[in-house]
Formats: C-alpha cells, structure tokens, sequence
C-alpha cells in the first residue's frame, strides 16, 4: 500500500479564523503531494487578500492558487477541474458542498460545527471549571467552532457556578467588556442581528448589553432554558450561554443524544468513572474533559466531526492520511503459478475443500505444522509479497 496524491485540492476556508482554518488543511495538502485551489472566506476581506498575497510571493502559483469572490466564485470552483474538496463553515453549506462534490464522485472533508453541550457534574472543581468555560466562550467572541454553546448542570451546581463565570469575565474583560481590548466583536452586522435575536431578556441573569453601531455583544448568560427556546434551536456562535437545568448525568446524556450530533462534548467531573460511562453514552466529534477546546491543540489528536457536525478529519499525520489516496499494490510472479493455479476451473469436491482451507482464518497459524503454515497461506495470498523481478 502507498500513498498518491488525488491531485487538485478545493480548501474553502472559514471566516472565524481566516490563516488557521485556510492554511493548515493546505499543509496536509501540499505534504501529501497536492496542487491546491484555495477560496478564503469573503467575511474576512483583508485576511483574504493577505492570503492572496502571500500565496504570491512566496508560495508557486502553478501549484497554488487563490480565488477570492464569494458565492458565485465557490459555486464556479465546485463546477470546475478538481480532485477533493476541503470545507469548514456551516452545516447548511456543508451539505451544499458535498452534493457538488457527489455529481463528480469525489472525496469530501467537512468541517462544520453544532451546538457542543457541556455536562458539570456536582462533584466538578467549579472555580476552575468556570473560568475554562468563561475563556471558551469568551474568546473570538463566541465565534469558534468548538466554543461551549450550552451547559447541563443541576440547580444546584448552576447557582454556583454563575458567579464564579462572572467573576472570571471580569477579570478577563473588565466590569465593561466594550472597552476592554481583549474582547472581541461580531464579524458583521447580519451575524450580530442573528445572535441578538437569540437573547430571551427574560431570562438573562447577566449581561445582555449590545451595541448595534459595534456589533458588540456582552458575555451574556441565560437561565431557565429549555429545549425548545429559539437559543437552542441552532449554533449560537457568540457570547450566550444558556444553562438548561437537569437531575443528573442519565438526563445530561438523554439530551445530548436526542440531538445531532455534536462537533465536541465537554464533561466536567473529578470522577473519571463517570466521564469515561458519559463518553460511552454519546457521540460526538471529540470529547474533553475538565477543559474546553484543549483537543484541538495536539497534533497528535484527528480533529473533526460527525454527522451533521462533520465528516473527515485531519491535523499533524491525519492531515497526510485525508489528502492521500491510500492505493494497494500487490505483485504476483509467475513462478508461483503451480500453486496460484490450484483457484483455477473446473471444480470438484476435494478442489473445493482445498480452497476452503485456503480462506480459513488461522488464528494460531505460527503453531501448525510447516507445510500447512507457510505454502497455503503463501499461496493464497497468490505470493503477494511485493517481488518486483518477474524471471
């Protein structure tokens, strides 16, 4: 088995982390032997046109090349002379790509998102787990792929929780985020109008200030929420943070798996027992646990999704792995053809007995006798043992 390139490479790239979610999937690419074509997000103007130029400079543009456009340019590279497309943003999207990508009967990688649950157990160290939720959702504003979307918790859990994610706000961005520097605002004014539509004021324990003219939107936290609240009904990808209370990790579980599945699942808990019987209860693209988005980070990890949260992975050698056309290659001398012959018509009884101990897993197969050890599977394999010299 060896590796080949599939040959030209589709990356549409994603506007929440233009270099990062563009770039790395062309590394894989190009380590893997690929011409690449790359659409960077058009949300993302000026990262965009950096890409463009750097691509330019440094990069051989007859191996690489940078569309810049938006929609009708994606649908024209779609239509156009490639081998593989790469694409993260959403899942709507997604499903558009992979269509396209099925009418040419080529691999797809999709990295999409979802809602990604975190259940808090009682027992959870809640100082430390507010403030990794309060950076995972803070940072970039909410807008991350594997940012916490909602929280599980008991009644209990959830009144001590609350002033200590405040707490680790405010010493992130100050009492008023809108001055602070380290906090961020909403891409543009269409997702700051859909995220703004998603706060309930009447059940906002904290935040909820917004400011249109800045696409500013406090870190804001939701209680009394429920399943059915237009907040829950898709991918927040801003600042909010609803808290659905429950009873316990069965309850945590039942909801999480009466949705689609997540990109990530975060379980916070100092018993590994439970997490470990959590983690067997659900699906979802990656799991962390005690931390969020820390799974993203070892190269040594595949970073994706499944179902509607993705499909492929990649990151360090997996990235190799998605870009390559894993080809097998077997080589069959022809000297071996007094014992290949033996699968040859006309068959009879004992021919046919032959060849079903040929197929027979031989689990101790070391342990037989020489003969049946070594000639048949030998034979069965039809010597496939890589001899390049036909004499």
């Amino acid at each position: 088995m060896g590796p080949e390139p599939y040959g030209i490479c589709l990356i549409i790239g994603a506007w929440n982390y233009p270099f990062l979610l563009t770039l790395s999937p062309l590394i894989g690419a190009l380590a893997a032997g690929n011409c690449a074509i790359i659409k960077p997000s058009e949300l993302a103007s000026n990262s965009a046109t950096i890409i463009a130029q750097m691509v330019e400079r440094y990069l051989d543009p007859s191996c690489i090349r940078v569309v810049l456009g938006a929609v009708d340019q994606t649908q024209a590279l779609l239509k156009g002379d490639i081998n593989h497309v790469f694409y993260t943003g959403s899942t709507m999207v997604g499903k558009i790509v992979m269509r396209a990508a099925a009418e040419k009967m080529i691999p797809v990688v999709l990295e999409c998102g979802g809602k990604c649950p975190v259940y808090i157990a009682d027992d959870a160290n809640i100082e430390v787990t507010a403030k990794r939720i309060a950076w995972g959702k803070g940072i970039n504003c909410g807008q991350t792929c594997l940012a916490p979307d909602y929280i599980l918790c008991s009644k209990t859990t959830e009144s001590r929780l609350i002033p200590e994610i405040v707490q680790a706000w405010q010493s992130f961005y100050t009492d008023n985020p809108i001055n602070s520097d380290s906090y961020c605002r909403i891409v543009n004014e269409r997702h700051f109008e859909r995220v703004n539509k998603l706060i309930d004021t009447t059940k906002v324990v904290y935040g909820g200030q917004t400011d249109a003219k800045q696409n500013y939107i406090a870190p804001t936290i939701m209680t009394n929420v429920n399943g059915t609240d237009k907040v829950m009904q898709e991918e927040i990808f801003g600042p909010l943070l609803p808290i659905i209370t429950i009873n316990n990790e069965l309850e945590a579980t039942e909801f999480v798996n009466s949705r689609p599945k997540p990109l990530a699942l975060y379980i916070f808990t100092s018993n590994k027992s439970l997490a470990q019987k959590i983690i067997n209860s659900t699906s979802s693209g990656s799991t962390c646990v005690n931390d969020v988005i820390l799974q993203v980070a070892p190269q040594c990890l595949p970073f994706g999704g499944v179902g509607e949260s993705g499909l492929g992975n990649y990151h360090g050698k997996y990235s190799f792995d998605t870009f390559s056309h894993k080809r097998s290659v077997a080589f069959s001398p022809t000297w071996s053809e007094f014992l290949v012959s033996k699968r040859n018509p006309p068959y009879d009884q004992k021919q046919i007995a032959s060849l079903e101990s040929l197929v027979q897993v031989r689990r101790n197969w070391l342990s037989l006798p020489r003969l049946s050890s070594w000639v048949w599977p030998f034979s069965a394999s039809t010597t496939a043992s890589g001899t390049k010299d036909d004499k």
